[in-house]
């Protein structure tokens, strides 16, 4: 299994780089940052800085959308990052959250969504593709390689992330949603004609190490809230009596409104909705024997990556426990398997 960290790129930007190396010293393999560029520092800017200073990590938006950018710009930016550094970018894209509903914008359509992706994609790898109606290529781009993971939760996107993603986004570390989500894309990408096993997996939700149950549970709650929005949109879609696992469903009903500003901070006041229970199910808490127990679970789930956010008090701290222990416990575990 590999491992990410999500960051959040608040300043100072130096900050953030400072994470992204400590991770790559720790052993993980990825760094995502948020990208919504009202919230937060322009992530690309400072994901040319971290792979500059940084020798194997692979850095990327958890997510960006097909809405704030222009397609074209996007890819462009990844096959010059490519360019620079090798190739040690990946892209993760959904439909849009915070980055279109800070400036009152709404989601993108699944086909916006979906036709984003393919362009992103073929000029990401140097390949020409038809846009607004011309053919289009850059000339100056060399054997780059870009793979787009497509985050989801409903059904229908669901459906999208099988049957063109390269790999799926999971934002909740939940082992019942998980099981049925990842079924759902591998029966998207066979019914496509695809090989569902080469689709990859990421579960992503924050992690925390410590023993203080009440205090790790606050300062995470705010992913519940997060969550939540999405959850309200596949409520308003497909009713509370869908396929969807009452699992994600049920938690929402006391609901009440959302402040973006903010967005994935621990003391979110607009999470207090978000029962404890639901903060243990979404979430990697504890000791390094808790996570890795959780982890061994995803990871019989097909699981390929987890990416743990680090938007708590003790990111250091979570991060040297994960390279010292949950890491290569988790590597030894499996291989005692074999």
């Amino acid at each position: 299994m590999d491992f990410g960290a999500v960051l959040q790129t608040n300043p100072p930007s130096a900050r953030t780089v400072q994470l992204a190396k400590l991770a790559e010293a720790h052993g993980f393999s990825h760094v995502w940052t948020f990208d919504s560029h009202l919230l937060w520092q322009e992530p690309y800017v400072i994901h040319s800085r971290i792979l500059a200073e940084t020798s194997r990590i692979i850095v990327g938006p958890m997510v960006t959308n097909p809405a704030t950018r222009d397609w074209t710009v996007t890819a462009s930016t990844y096959a010059t990052l490519n360019e620079m550094y090798g190739n040690r970018t990946i892209c993760g894209i959904g439909r849009g959250d915070s980055a279109v509903r800070t400036t009152n914008g709404t989601p993108t359509t699944l086909k916006t969504l979906r036709e984003s992706i393919h362009v992103i994609r073929e000029l990401a790898n140097s390949r020409p593709v038809e846009y607004n109606g011309a053919t289009v290529q850059f000339p100056w781009s060399r054997g780059s390689s870009l793979d787009v993971w497509v985050a989801a939760y409903g059904p229908l996107a669901l459906k999208l992330a099988g049957e063109v993603g390269d790999g799926f986004i999971l934002q909740m570390a939940d082992l019942d949603v998980a099981e049925w989500m990842i079924a759902s894309v591998r029966t998207a990408a066979s019914n496509a004609g695809r090989d569902p096993l080469s689709i990859k997996f990421c579960v992503a939700a924050p992690a925390y190490i410590g023993e203080d149950w009440e205090h790790m549970r606050n300062q995470c709650r705010w992913f519940g809230g997060m969550v939540g929005n999405h959850v309200a949109d596949i409520v308003a879609k497909y009713g509370v009596d869908s396929t969807v696992p009452k699992a994600l469903t049920d938690y929402i009903k006391d609901r009440e409104g959302y402040d973006y500003n903010q967005h994935g901070k621990a003391g979110n006041e607009h999470a207090a909705f978000v029962p404890d229970e639901i903060v243990d199910r979404f979430c990697l808490l504890g000791t390094a024997k808790n996570h890795i127990e959780k982890l061994e679970a995803l990871k019989e789930l097909g699981v390929d990556q987890f990416a743990g956010y680090l938007q708590h008090d003790n990111k250091e701290e979570t991060m040297r426990v994960y390279g010292e222990t949950v890491i290569p416990g988790l590597t030894d575990t499996i291989t005692a398997r074999k």
